[in-house]
């Protein structure tokens, strides 16, 4: 069962809506990994500061299957994917970063997911779960991708969540 990995980020009723995502993931997959959870600018636009987060988990599910599975989770909390503006404020967006080792294109999906090297957001809290994970596309660890990331323009700060959110 490979072990996947996926942002969480909200600016819209945050810390709410990022604790049903994580409630929802707790009800179908049995053990969650959390990050620390961040606080950082929007990015692209201007808009309220973002949470963001990365969760591990286990699943049997295919990526098109699992990835559709976070949209209705997002859903649930009121995305709407279709109307939204590619930067925009959310009330939720889960994104599936990587799926085991594998490399996966489709359509609208793509593994490992091109955020992972652009985004600190991504990067660092992917960074304090699996360090020495083996990033298939850019043939080196999630380690040595954050020590090259540059970090000048990097505005994140950890923050203290309600318990809830942090246990999941």
């Amino acid at each position: 069962m490979p072990r996947v990995y996926i942002s969480i980020g909200s600016n819209v009723n945050a810390e709410a809506n990022i604790g049903a995502a994580i409630a929802a993931l707790k009800k179908s997959y049995a053990e969650l990994t959390l990050s620390t959870v961040y606080k950082n600018r929007a990015v692209g636009f201007d808009g309220d500061d973002f949470l963001n987060l990365v969760v591990g988990l286990k699943t049997e599910q295919s990526i098109p299957d699992f990835v559709e599975h976070l949209h209705c989770i997002e859903a649930a909390q009121g995305r709407a994917r279709n109307t939204e503006k590619k930067f925009s404020s959310r009330t939720l967006d889960m994104d599936l970063l990587l799926y085991g080792g594998d490399i996966f294109h489709s359509d609208n999906i793509s593994i490992p997911r091109d955020e992972i090297t652009r985004y600190a957001f991504v990067l660092q809290p992917l960074f304090e779960l699996i360090p020495d994970y083996y990033h298939p596309v850019e043939k080196c660890t999630i380690a040595q991708l954050w020590d090259s990331f540059d970090k000048k323009e990097v505005t994140m700060v950890p923050v203290e969540v309600a318990e809830s959110l942090s246990t999941g």
